[in-house]
């Protein structure tokens, strides 16, 4: 069983440990929640700052030109495009995922509007707002949404039949960490003449993905969670080239205008992604979210021209894969299964366990101690789950063994049990 000391001699000789200075992280705090919300990163009180006080306040309007406000949002989607696989002027950072998502899908369906497909295929566990998003939207178009079950998309038995127009997928899953093949399933899903849509909302910043290559239709993704924009930051949203021209999204606001300062009476669609833009983009939250990418961009410096997400994903299966072993020799008997899987292909950037019981009240007592994490309810086919995130940029193999060692006590000692981690909290 690896030792606290081993922890320590890791973190001696690990390439990437000077990237946890770029990062306010509370004294005493062992923070497992970055697939949640990143930590704040110490550029941005200042950098949000000079937004607020020189830029807005000394510049005004003028700043939309003087401090290029105005192409914030494809600056920062060049950026998001090398940590996806993607290539400048492909990615724009705008509105919701959820808002992105209603957009993406829309303009997939349109696509498949006259083909005679009439379903839209997703997982049950994948996250409620995609579902929601979806549902309406087949609703409004005359499509059927179908759910299926990890699984079903292999073998002779696939759901991937000449029914399917478009199959919406979020690349790991949020509440189980289960990574799927994207060039796989992407191949799969066109070999039966469907589309693809990813969410990237655990992806991106947290392991390699490469949509280009892989071939896939549309996707989009949080600024929030591994890429440390802050609370709500904005997405992103990327369309592949070959379809990026042809469909107006449903949103079709000023901004995504060819010409905005024309103020024409009709729209015409900006070339490009660029028409996924809707309204007057969220400057300040657009500099902290830059803040954010800076910081995840900045281990490019230490893995050259592979980038910066080959490094981080070698650091992130360690860290996972020690968390995991610690847990099943240090927990054993404490009734904990672990629902992430194991193989490294098959793992996002989180560490997912369940319990029968306790499950919510053993995360609060982890929290009262300055180990966040966070949980997710089950239900009758769903177990409940103790959900921990791992962001190599700022954790140590030192914060894992100390993780683990709280739990352990948390565990033997009972004292999840005390009433106030048992009084369910408005966001869990």
């Amino acid at each position: 069983m690896p030792t606290l000391e081993d922890c320590r001699a890791l973190d001696a000789q690990d390439p990437l440990r000077a990237l946890r200075d770029q990062f306010l992280i509370p004294e005493g705090v062992l923070y497992l929640d970055g697939n949640s919300l990143g930590v704040l990163p110490k550029a941005a009180p200042a950098r949000i700052a000079e937004v607020v006080a020189r830029e807005w306040g000394e510049g005004l309007i003028r700043s939309w030109n003087t401090a290029s406000w105005f192409d914030l949002p494809q600056r920062l989607g060049d950026k998001v495009a090398r940590l996806i696989g993607a290539a400048p002027g492909e990615v724009v950072c705008t509105d919701s995922t959820s808002v992105n998502l209603y957009k993406v899908l829309f303009a997939a369906l349109s696509q498949q509007k006259d083909s005679g497909r009439k379903l839209v295929v997703s997982e049950r566990s994948n996250f409620p707002t995609d579902l929601y998003i979806a549902e309406s939207l087949c609703r409004e178009r005359g499509f059927t949404l179908k759910l299926i079950e990890a699984g079903e998309l292999q073998g002779p038995d696939s759901v991937l039949t000449d029914e399917v127009a478009v199959l919406m997928l979020t690349h790991v899953n949020y509440r189980t960490g289960a990574m799927h093949d994207m060039k796989a399933v992407t191949a799969a899903a066109h070999a039966a003449g469907a589309l693809t849509v990813w969410d990237l909302a655990h992806s991106a910043g947290a392991v390699p993905v490469a949509l280009n290559e892989s071939n896939a239709d549309y996707a989009i993704g949080c600024g929030y969670k591994y890429l440390n924009g802050g609370p709500g930051a904005p997405a992103f949203a990327w369309v592949h080239t070959r379809h990026a021209g042809k469909f107006e999204q449903p949103l079709s606001g000023w901004w995504g205008h060819a010409a905005p300062f024309e103020f024409t009476p009709h729209y015409r669609p900006a070339p490009g992604v660029a028409r996924y833009l809707c309204g007057t983009q969220p400057v300040i939250a657009l500099a902290g979210l830059e803040c954010g990418l800076d910081t995840v961009l900045a281990a490019e410096s230490f893995n050259g021209a592979n980038g910066a997400m080959a490094a981080l994903r070698a650091k992130s299966l360690a860290l996972t894969d020690l968390f995991i072993q610690l847990v099943e020799e240090r927990c054993a008997g404490q009734g904990l299964s672990l629902v992430t899987p194991r193989e490294h292909a098959r793992r996002g950037s989180q560490v997912c366990l369940s319990r029968d019981e306790g499950a919510y009240a053993i995360v609060q007592a982890l929290i009262a101690r300055g180990v966040i994490g966070d949980y997710r309810a089950g239900d009758s086919q769903m177990p409940d789950i103790l959900r921990f995130g791992f962001t190599p940029l700022y954790l140590g193999f030192e914060d894992v063994w100390n993780s683990v060692e709280h739990l352990v006590q948390v565990l033997e000692t009972g004292e999840w049990r005390r009433a106030e981690f048992n009084r369910k909290n408005a966001v869990t």
